[in-house]
């Protein structure tokens, strides 16, 4: 009777520090997780993407916005190799060197001076080659349509290339973050009333004056709407501006 009390108490003191140790690792998982997701939130808080749209009854040539700076044509865009990760792209449409040519569009719904995706699918990745690494102050997208095909939705990552995981051109099955890219952010300029039509200008900038040093930008793009196949954005121009030494 004494030794099952005895194998009784030592259970229960073994018990209690059993729970007493789970309780401590818990109490250090939950800390480590929270610290983590409150770096992360800071990391990309500093990221800001500033959306400005023109209606269709003042939108114009000349791209002007009242928070977004108009396309330049000598920006660090412009010597950049354009590559086609996944998609189709509209033949009706231009190649992706309408996107740093600094010719925009003089008209509302002009297809020859505008990239876009084939109707009927989903958007599509391409790849901006900067040449070499170099410090990014701003990146700004434009693009015009009168209606469902002017607002911009997608996501941008960028990368400096030197993870030995790095993968140039990684589709639509594989998630960026996995090869050597990093999430700069999500932008989506589509209204809550839906009255998308007109001209959209898009400034994403970092609040410590840099995005970081980066070689290649991932441009990985979704379409405004499902309700026909006209859903993939008439993209204008894309800007890159180097930070100043």
């Amino acid at each position: 009777m004494r030794y099952l009390l005895s194998c009784n108490r030592i259970a229960a003191a073994f018990a209690v520090i059993c729970l007493s140790t789970v309780a401590a690792s818990l109490r250090r998982f939950l800390f480590t997780t929270v610290a983590l997701f409150c770096l992360m939130v800071s990391a990309h808080a500093q990221v800001k993407a500033t959306a400005d749209h023109n209606p269709n009854t003042t939108a114009t040539s000349a791209f002007k916005f009242k928070n977004v700076p108009s396309p330049s044509k000598d920006d660090a865009a412009a010597k950049a190799t354009l590559l086609l990760v996944e998609g189709d792209v509209d033949g009706n449409g231009a190649d992706l060197s309408a996107l740093t040519d600094g010719v925009l569009p003089t008209e509302e719904d002009e297809p020859a001076k505008n990239f876009f995706f084939n109707a009927g699918t989903g958007g599509g990745r391409f790849r901006m080659d900067l040449g070499s690494v170099i410090e990014i102050a701003q990146i700004n997208t434009y693009s015009w349509h009168p209606n469902t095909r002017g607002p911009q939705v997608y996501r941008l990552w960028a990368s400096d290339a030197t993870d030995p995981k790095f993968n140039g051109t990684p589709k639509s099955n594989i998630d960026p973050a996995t090869c050597g890219w990093k999430l700069i952010t999500v932008v989506d300029t589509r209204s809550k009333e839906g009255s998308d039509g007109g001209q959209f200008g898009v400034s994403i900038t970092d609040s410590r004056g840099s995005l970081g040093k980066y070689r290649y930008l991932l441009f990985d793009c979704f379409v405004t709407e499902t309700g026909d196949e006209y859903g993939n954005t008439f993209y204008s121009e894309i800007d890159v501006v180097a930070k100043k030494q």
